[in-house]
């Protein structure tokens, strides 16, 4: 799976940077109409992840892993065949919807193939995702350079067939061992423990938070690039430099610091030096905006290696604690709820932030004691759930039936 995982974000690398362009310069949109387009698909996409969540519960995971690979697929080949912007809409929205669940699936396939080296797993799978990205976003900028658009529509093709490479691939992995799959009725639900995530308070609770903590995803990608352009004396060239830095960093230490949250425990704790790392980020870059390019540049590299860390614990603490907060039988269902943590972030994270950079550099460090408040809020909130006692397992059950 994680050939499949490098492999697939290499396909994504070569067609997200230049989605827009294609929609601009190929499809021929507006402005506008390419915003409503990404802005309606990324609303649509919001249901992908509790939707892929339940089918992973009653279904064989590989399978349902698969159907979303060849989703996506089909949706993306689709922009070709039309330069209607309803249709152009109604095809990027259903490719938005197993998009968004393809992170779900992953994360529930290695809760059940690693069982307690879980953590480890998805650094593992979050590193290689990372170094997909960078071979992919090579190859997108080498292909743009010569100025032609058909390099558009070959990079949308390369990244259709990463999808069909990795669906063959996905269909050679085993079924990984999980509960049984069974409706859950008022009479088989364990006494105290809540029918499913949309009825348990702390976990709802908990993916509240983690809304919140997902924000160093777009204050990385959409704030830091921007505010280097509009409000500090840095370079415009130093933006992409400083993604670069984020992704070295992610993997250099993802691996490295899982062994941190070996236990849910552990987990926990980290939400403390995060809200550290939050504060530290936001503080340098309200420094940026101070005059002096040498300042601005030191101030900019603090707050993304700082942010990035933030990035870095936050992943390994979210796996884990997302996980110990599921009942194994529902694991599915409840990391699909937990999903929509970071798909609404993505969706209303950018008018956040945006609305942050308006007010100037002060409102940065009153963005960092929210994310604090934020942490200290998921503290408390799953406290007496990480305490107690817990089942022999987190991941799969003692006893588990595997379906073919």
């Amino acid at each position: 799976m994680l050939l499949v995982s490098i492999i697939d974000k290499t396909g994504t690398g070569l067609w997200a940077g230049c989605t827009a362009l294609y929609l601009t310069y190929v499809s021929g949109l507006g402005l506008g109409q390419v915003g409503l387009l990404m802005t309606v698909s990324g609303g649509v996409g919001i249901a992908g992840a509790p939707l892929a969540g339940r089918l992973a519960d009653r279904f064989p995971l590989v399978r349902v892993i698969v159907g979303a690979q060849l989703m996506r697929g089909a949706a993306l080949l689709a922009l070709l065949t039309t330069d209607h912007f309803l249709l152009l809409t109604l095809y990027s929205a259903l490719g938005a919807l197993p998009d968004r669940a393809g992170s779900v699936l992953i994360k529930l396939y290695a809760a059940r193939i690693a069982g307690p080296d879980r953590v480890r797993y998805q650094a593992i799978q979050r590193t290689t995702v990372n170094i997909g990205w960078s071979i992919g976003g090579l190859g997108a900028a080498a292909a743009l350079a010569t100025g032609s658009t058909r390099a558009y529509g070959l990079l949308l093709v390369g990244n259709v067939l990463s999808y069909l490479v990795i669906a063959v691939l996905t269909l050679r992995c085993d079924e990984p061992p999980a509960p049984s799959r069974t409706v859950a009725t008022s009479a088989d639900t364990p006494k105290g423990r809540p029918a499913g995530p949309w009825r348990d308070r702390t976990f709802l609770a908990y993916t509240a938070t983690e809304a919140a903590l997902f924000l160093d995803d777009t204050i990385l990608q959409v704030a830091v690039p921007l505010w280097i352009v509009h409000a500090t004396a840095a370079p415009a060239g130093l933006a992409p430099l400083l993604l670069v830095l984020n992704t070295v960093l992610v993997v250099l230490f993802q691996v490295p610091l899982s062994r941190f949250a070996a236990t849910t425990t552990a987990a926990r704790r980290l939400l403390v030096p995060l809200s550290g790392l939050f504060v530290v980020g936001t503080l340098a870059l309200a420094a940026s905006a101070a005059d002096g390019r040498t300042l601005a540049i030191t101030a900019l590299a603090v707050a993304v290696i700082a942010l990035t860390f933030a990035e870095i614990i936050h992943a390994t603490a979210s796996w884990e604690l997302s996980l110990a907060l599921a009942p194994a039988e529902a694991q599915g269902a409840y990391l699909g709820v937990h999903g929509l943590a970071q798909s609404t972030q993505r969706c209303a994270g950018p008018l956040l932030v945006t609305g942050v950079m308006t007010a100037g550099p002060l409102a940065w460090p009153l963005l960092g004691l929210a994310l604090v408040a934020a942490g200290a809020a998921q503290h408390r909130v799953i406290r007496d759930r990480v305490t107690a006692p817990a089942p022999p397992s987190l991941s799969v059950p003692a006893v588990t039936v595997s379906e073919h």
